[in-house]
């Protein structure tokens, strides 16, 4: 099955609560990214300065399952946060987590308060070897394909491909999500080489008829599938 999950990138409650009236005319779901001026160099919704969040709920996204993507340090508190605010999924990135042990108990406090899936992300450089560990306590692994993150519209780097494949090629019953420059060029590649859902920015927020290309990223995707 072939996810397209359109992304906002908030930088408050009312950017999150436009960005997903919008999605609701076309999609399901929506991907928030949350990043801390710390693990990546912009500040975003529900932070108030760097390393610092306020309270926040999900009323704006009501009626959209909701993916919060943690690219910040040191994720479980804000993850338990979200998930009792009632997110579908949460996604924090290895590279955030001091050890093993402590990404595998935030994946457990995650879904212990309510998210229903939880999965950690990798950047491009990152070596499969550190998530490798990990893998039995994620729903879904996030694999990035750009070679830097903080701000939407950084060009996509065809390396992931290779990786994707890799990973799904250690890891065939794992569902690979992706995320990065997904457009309608190399959505099929990434398909082909493992990749089931996608979240995806650009391609979407900056054309004129959203739902046209979103209809197309998932026809692209599905025939894709071998």
């Amino acid at each position: 099955m072939i996810e397209i999950i359109p992304t906002c990138v908030p930088s408050n409650a009312e950017a999150l609560a436009e960005g997903a009236s919008a999605v609701r005319a076309y999609a399901e779901s929506i991907h928030v990214d949350i990043t801390d001026g710390l693990f990546a160099p912009a500040i975003t919704w529900p932070y108030v300065r760097k390393g610092e969040f306020g309270k926040f709920d999900l009323a704006g996204t009501r009626g959209l399952a909701t993916e919060i993507h943690l690219m910040i340090q040191n994720p479980r508190a804000l993850g338990i946060e979200f998930a009792l605010a009632g997110a579908e999924r949460i996604l924090g990135h290895v590279e955030a987590f001091p050890s093993a042990d402590a990404a595998s108990g935030a994946l457990r406090e995650w879904k212990e308060n309510g998210a229903r899936e939880v999965g950690l992300g990798a950047l491009l450089p990152t070596p499969i070897e550190l998530i490798e560990p990990l893998v039995p306590f994620c729903d879904v692994v996030h694999l990035m394909t750009i070679a830097s993150i903080g701000t939407q519209g950084i060009p996509y780097d065809a390396r992931g491909v290779a990786r994707i494949a890799e990973f799904h090629s250690r890891f065939p019953d794992m569902l690979i999500s992706v995320d990065g420059g997904v457009a309608e060029s190399n959505i099929a590649d990434l398909v082909r080489a493992g990749a089931r859902r996608f979240g995806v920015g650009s391609a979407l927020s900056k054309v004129k008829d959203p739902a046209a290309a979103y209809a197309r990223l998932k026809a692209l995707a599905e025939s894709a599938i071998v």
